[in-house]
């Protein structure tokens, strides 16, 4: 508990981050200490799709009746966040969107104090990580001393069902960056009946045959 990411800085690299109460701190001082936007045509630092918001909310949210009773706050109510939007309305993006905005992450990283940058996005791996831009790019925030962590995808079942297996997306597949999947707890605390869920991406890597996700969580 005494663990909660006091003075860390985290950029969340996603659809945005709208205003939000539990996006305060106990002195109702925004938790948001920057915002830019790289979605090409379109400046706004808003989110009006909701998935950066809520990755700003598992990270450091507050908990409150605001919010719900069933949200007992973020992992990291302490840190604080640096919103870099590269996906849009829709949830879509240019990988060139994405990859400027890590690039003025590494570039800004000591202003904002970041240590952190999370990719919870991706897309289909078309080549090996050793020469996907997007990859590249992970590996140019993980040399700058950045911890860079990111989704397996959401890849796991074909639409009839079917187990997929080596679903991982880029930038999930670069061995720079922690990858995570999903885990279904049954309704349990216990973890001895805990599965991956079924829509969660799957190893090993295309092409590279990397053993991904690097772990699961709830």
């Amino acid at each position: 508990p005494g663990v909660n990411g006091q003075g860390i800085g985290i950029a969340i690299v996603d659809s945005g981050i709208a205003t939000h109460s539990a996006l305060k701190d106990s002195a109702l001082k925004n938790k948001v200490v920057a915002n830019i936007s790289f979605v090409t045509g379109d400046p706004s630092t808003d989110d009006a799709y909701g998935h950066g918001t809520h990755v700003a909310g598992i990270i450091a949210g507050q908990a409150g009746p605001s919010v719900t009773n069933l949200y007992d706050g973020g992992i990291a109510p302490g840190a604080q966040l640096v919103n870099v939007r590269v996906l849009g309305a829709d949830g879509r993006g240019f990988t060139s969107d994405v990859i400027a905005g890590i690039d003025w992450v590494i570039e800004n990283r000591a202003l904002y104090k970041i240590r952190v940058m999370n990719l919870s996005l991706g897309h289909p791996i078309g080549e090996s990580c050793v020469t996907d831009p997007l990859c590249e790019a992970v590996a140019r925030a993980v040399g700058a001393g950045i911890v860079v962590v990111a989704s397996a995808g959401n890849d796991g079942r074909s639409e009839n069902g079917q187990r997929i297996l080596g679903g991982i997306t880029s930038p999930g597949n670069s061995p720079f960056a922690i990858t995570v999947g999903a885990l279904n707890t049954w309704g349990t605390s216990d973890r001895s009946d805990d599965t991956v869920t079924d829509y969660s991406s799957r190893g090993p890597t295309k092409f590279d045959l990397a053993d991904k996700p690097d772990l699961a969580a709830p």
